[in-house]
């Protein structure tokens, strides 16, 4: 079985298992000590799994780590420190950063069995980094990130390989998180950046609130197009490399082909919402494809093409809803004013992709 295919059936179980599991120590029994080993560690080997490894913090003597991993010389290579499923993150950073400082480990991990974060010290040599360069979600698995995990393996183990890549991929994750987030909601500043290049008068606050919706509507037409022109490039002009839903239609001189003309006709404003709402999920859909159907009474967004598998059904002529599917093969149907009210589903499309996913 490939590693990646390991890794979603755990992440499969670790959806399953997670809610009965009530503290830390069943939190690294269950889920994170299988988690070392999928990736090739003995952790029932002290020689190469440590628990409760001491590092000494100033004055403090007999500070414990959860777990490092060491070498044969019985030098720490990796420090992890682990929470348990439902605590947050964010307040714990400090304590991995203090253990870090006084070993010669290169990378730290922390981890509560669902989210691990990949610390090393690129800013400043031997202290470990605010940020981390690797933030993997095994509930929410990126393919692209896949890769960088296997480094971690024990087999393919390599302290220069790793260092070498961690920091484009620490900036280029932190770019991408600012873009999404600037396409969700455009923050002050990144308004004022974008009028500064194309609004003369003053950008008082009143502007930017004015400009923001123009700004995002701008910022997500322009990635439509991005991905309508890689579209058009990968289909070329010829006919027959197009879906059966994308077939085009032949021009002819022929006054009577009005009456030939097919009855389902494909909107640009359909065509809109599917790109908007591509946009929106891409995070989810790892190797996956979302791909569009349209018929005489709704226009359909697929995962795979799979006529099984609808994310959502879009009917825009007259007043416009939003149709999605719940865990009981029903449906639920929203109305929404424009195709800016397609960003509120964000949550339910990705729930409804993952869904899938999870269940192939």
């Amino acid at each position: 079985m490939d590693f990646i295919d390991q890794l979603k059936q755990f992440s499969t179980r670790i959806a399953k298992m997670k809610d009965s599991i009530q503290t830390e120590e069943a939190t690294k029994t269950s889920m994170i000590m299988p988690f070392f080993q999928m990736l090739g560690y003995d952790v029932f080997n002290p020689l190469e799994f440590v628990p409760e490894y001491t590092a000494d913090v100033g004055i403090k003597k007999g500070e414990k780590v959860d777990y490092a991993i060491i070498d044969e010389d019985q030098n720490p290579l990796i420090l992890i420190e682990a929470k348990c499923h439902d605590e947050d993150l964010g307040k714990h950073g400090s304590q991995l950063f203090r253990y870090f400082g006084t070993s010669t480990a290169k990378f730290g991990i922390l981890t509560n069995g669902i989210i691990y974060r990949f610390y090393t010290d690129l800013e400043s040599p031997n202290k470990m980094d605010d940020r981390p360069f690797l933030e993997f979600n095994l509930l929410d698995i990126k393919d692209g990130l896949v890769p960088e995990l296997k480094k971690f393996q024990k087999s393919a183990f390599d302290l220069d390989t790793i260092l070498t890549t961690a920091s484009e991929l620490k900036y280029n994750n932190q770019i991408k998180q600012l873009l999404a987030k600037q396409l969700e909601a455009p923050s002050d500043e990144f308004v004022a950046y974008i009028l500064n290049n194309v609004y003369d008068g003053r950008k008082t606050q009143k502007i930017i609130e004015d400009f923001r919706g123009t700004v995002k509507k701008s910022f997500v037409q322009f990635i439509n197009e991005q991905v309508n022109d890689r579209l058009k490039t990968a289909l070329g002009s010829d006919e027959s490399d197009l879906g059966p839903d994308e077939a085009l239609i032949p021009e002819s001189n022929d006054p009577d082909a009005t009456e030939q003309k097919p009855k389902i006709i494909t909107t640009q404003e359909e065509l809109e919402a599917f790109f908007i709402i591509k946009a929106l999920v891409h995070g989810c859909l790892g190797d996956h494809e979302l791909s569009h159907k349209d018929t005489e009474t709704y226009f359909g967004i697929l995962l795979d093409g799979n006529t099984r598998k609808w994310v959502c059904r879009l009917q825009l002529d007259g007043r416009k809803k939003l149709i999605l599917p719940d865990d009981n093969k029903k449906y639920i149907n929203f109305s929404i004013d424009s195709l800016d009210d397609l960003y509120k589903y964000k949550g339910e499309l990705e729930c409804i992709i993952r869904r899938y996913i999870d269940n192939n």
